[in-house]
């Protein structure tokens, strides 16, 4: 699975991109976690609503399901004018 990460979250985590491979996840909900055992700034964005989410460029519910062979990114919510 290829994670990619967008704006100010892939500046706060300093870190672009990531694969994952060989790890039984279902969810999004069950990736966020994952990826939030990396420490306190992946929690800080991945768990509290900081992050948007998109699975092979549509966006995401925490409850649909991802497969080791889809691209899910994250990015700060978009505000406006």
């Amino acid at each position: 699975m290829k994670i990619l990460f967008f704006g100010r979250l892939r500046e706060m985590l300093n870190c672009s991109e990531l694969e994952i491979h060989d790890i039984e996840i279902q969810t999004l909900a069950q990736l966020r976690r994952l990826l939030a055992e990396r420490g306190e700034k992946w929690q800080e964005f991945l768990l509290k609503d900081n992050a948007l989410a998109a699975i092979n460029q549509a966006m995401a519910l925490e409850t649909d399901t991802v497969t080791a062979s889809d691209e899910v990114a994250f990015f700060p919510p978009v505000t406006g004018g």
